[in-house]
């Protein structure tokens, strides 16, 4: 069960007594004002530059699907708890099989029905890479939109189990909430006030990895930008590390990774490859403004996995090696987008296009 259901019971349920009323009135608002939002939405595509890509057409139908997954989520999580009363009938091995079983219907659903709704395609390179083993995903993060990524093309068909890393901030989404407290995920503050208890907690999931689970962080910790990568650049230098702000300062599409909850978790599972995981096409979805305008209609996701042997990990000075694993696929990332837009001469990612 998830780190984070230490919390007290009191917190949690007065937290979810808000959201999960909330949600299913305001989803069941938005639902029933979905035909005139979607009329009143085509006549401002017809009437705006490049009408035929309906992009703000696109993106109601997208916050559809997000409410209907999240109705259905809540639904479905809370006749879990009452019919196995929280784990305790049926044993907690099936309690969390079957919360898996619903995390994977969710990410499936959210992924692929945003693929056919944007008119997206992904192309894949590695994949091959991650059929079976513990494993140790690192994510580059863009929006909120490649939280789901991996899931979708990667664990899910294996029926493998994701061990997430994730921000509290995310227990404010009711489905997220129900599910990924039943699950072991850790949820951490970005503040840092908890910093050594959540870098424990981080490390205490190479303890549950078997050969069908696998833990996923995100080592940027936040989404990226420029002022974020300048900031923490800055911070590096202030606490004395300046060899690794100076490699900050070459990165130019990802943030330089938080060293803290990453090497710890390597550190707990000597024996786990780390799959560093790269991917473009997500930036459209980094803000609203870009997400209303059409920015990922038609993209194609392209993604690249790099699969890192546990004997090939150095047992030291592993910063640096964090660091420069983490440049490579800032180098990655910079050559594909400089081929979506035709700047450059970098050659596609190979693997299949879905």
């Amino acid at each position: 069960m998830s780190k984070a259901a230490r919390e007290p019971f009191l917190h949690r349920w007065g937290r979810r007594v808000l959201t999960i009323p909330a949600f299913f009135l305001g989803g069941t608002f938005y639902l029933a004002l979905l035909p005139l939002t979607l009329t009143f939405t085509a006549v401002l595509d017809l009437l705006r530059p490049f009408a035929g890509t309906f992009s703000r057409s696109r993106a109601v139908l997208m916050f559809a699907l997000y409410v209907v997954c999240e109705v259905v989520g809540i639904a479905v999580a809370l006749a879990i708890g009452v019919a196995m009363l929280g784990g305790r009938l049926g044993g907690e091995a099936r309690y969390v099989a079957a919360n898996a079983a619903l995390q994977r219907f969710w990410t499936d659903a959210l992924f692929f029905g945003s693929l056919r709704i944007f008119g997206m395609r992904v192309a894949i390179e590695g994949d091959a890479l991650a059929p079976s083993g513990p494993l140790l995903f690192f994510v580059r993060h863009t929006s909120v939109a490649d939280t789901v990524l991996i899931a979708a093309l990667i664990a899910n068909p294996a029926r493998r189990l994701l061990l997430y890393v994730l921000k509290r901030e995310l227990l404010w989404d009711p489905c997220l909430d129900l599910v990924g407290l039943r699950l072991p995920n850790v949820f951490v503050a970005r503040d840092g006030k908890r910093g050594e208890a959540e870098i424990r907690a981080v490390a205490g999931l190479a303890a549950l990895l078997t050969p069908s689970r696998a833990v996923l962080l995100y080592p940027e910790g936040t989404r990226f930008s420029e002022a974020k990568r300048l900031r923490a650049a800055a911070s590096l230098r202030e606490r004395g590390h300046a060899d690794l702000a100076s490699q900050a300062d070459r990165m130019r599409h990802v943030l330089p990774p938080k060293l803290g909850g990453s090497l710890a978790l390597v550190d707990a599972a000597p024996e786990v490859d780390v799959v560093f995981v790269a991917h473009t096409g997500f930036e459209g979805a980094a803000s609203l403004a870009s997400f209303w305008g059409g920015a990922l209609v038609g993209k194609t996701i392209r993604v690249r996995l790099e699969r890192v042997r546990a004997a090939a990990i150095p047992s030291d000075n592993r910063d640096a090696w964090l660091f420069q694993r983490w440049l490579e696929l800032d180098a990655w990332v910079a050559s594909q987008l400089a081929l979506a837009t035709g700047s450059g001469g970098a050659r596609a990612a190979k693997g299949p296009v879905r």
